[in-house]
């Protein structure tokens, strides 16, 4: 495989990355490459001196990288650009509260998983807030080195702001190698990805296997089917409009395309991290219980049972 390396084209606007994980590196590395200015500011620690990491992305048949800052809230007394949130949704109550301090018109970006993860964000009247919706996979296979596939350009929409400035954020963040587009309907995509992800990041590391086990095993299968009924439920009452084929159907393909690799919370209790489990199953059953009409006792059971399995992997 040929390396890339970055190339000298200017960049229109700051680009911040919070999180550093396998996602933060191949985006930043693809932004890099694509001549923008970008900085990685580690979510879960701070006061710490600013340093170059040199990043590698293996996509497909090719070798990407590029030297990426690596900085920390700390080292910033203002943001102003675009910031993207790719560190563990469960931090966003407290990230909120920083970033409050820090930054005045920068829109937010949250490229994380779960359901109502801008809450914090909207109580504390961000200006602008958009969600996207990722369909790609990225996994470590060394510590500055990350296995990244493109499903499909990932889907953008607004939270709160304007159409036109989504568009700015888009064309600021679209490349070759990782893509973006614009999406009118978002909250129907956000859905889809919750409830598609509560059946991966639950019955995957308690079964202890590979993303690809939905369309080896049919047992599994009936498993996510039961989890995705009960969650379509929920999501009907917030006015979703979504079918079992249309998220089996998106399971049964991500399986496909992930085979042999493993979902995030399962490497997180590998790695004994703390997993988004409570932004992913008991965030449904708490939109089910504010319904007062949904129930979803397998989708909080599987959620009990990794939580546990999390706690364990850390004790």
């Amino acid at each position: 495989m040929e390396p890339i390396t970055e190339n000298t084209a200017s960049s229109s606007k700051d680009l911040y990355i919070i999180g550093n994980g396998v996602i933060a590196k191949a985006l930043a590395v693809a932004l890099t490459l694509n001549g923008k200015k970008v900085t990685i500011i580690r979510g879960s620690i701070d006061e710490q001196p600013v340093y170059t990491e040199h990043i590698q992305v293996e996509a497909g048949d090719s070798i990407l990288q590029a030297d990426v800052t690596i900085s920390t809230l700390s080292n910033h007394e203002k943001l102003n650009g675009i910031i993207l949130l790719t560190n563990k949704s469960f931090g966003n109550e407290e990230l909120a509260k920083k970033l409050k301090l820090k930054t005045k018109q920068s829109p937010i970006v949250f490229l994380q998983n779960g359901l109502h993860i801008e809450n914090s964000f909207i109580d504390r009247h961000f200006p602008e807030l958009c969600r996207c919706v990722l369909l790609a996979t990225s996994q470590s296979i060394t510590k500055n080195k990350v296995r990244f596939k493109l499903v499909a350009p990932s889907p953008i929409g607004v939270i709160k702001g304007s159409a036109k400035s989504l568009q700015n954020i888009v064309d600021e963040l679209n490349t070759n190698v990782f893509s973006f587009r614009t999406e009118t309907d978002i909250q129907t995509v956000i859905w889809k990805k919750v409830i598609s992800n509560c059946v991966f990041n639950s019955i995957c590391p308690l079964l202890e296997i590979d993303n690809g086990i939905f369309h080896r095993n049919e047992a599994a299968v009936q498993i996510a089917k039961t989890v995705i009924s009960e969650c379509l439920t929920v999501a009907k009452e917030y006015g979703i409009r979504l079918t079992m084929d249309d998220v089996l159907q998106n399971v049964l393909s991500i399986s496909k395309m992930s085979d042999g690799q493993k979902i995030s919370t399962y490497q997180d209790i590998l790695n004994k991290r703390e997993t988004e489990i409570e932004t992913l199953n008991f965030a449904v059953a708490q939109a089910a219980r504010s319904t007062e009409k949904a129930h979803v006792p397998v989708t909080i059971l599987l959620g009990e049972m990794i939580k546990i399995k999390s706690e364990l992997s850390r004790a």
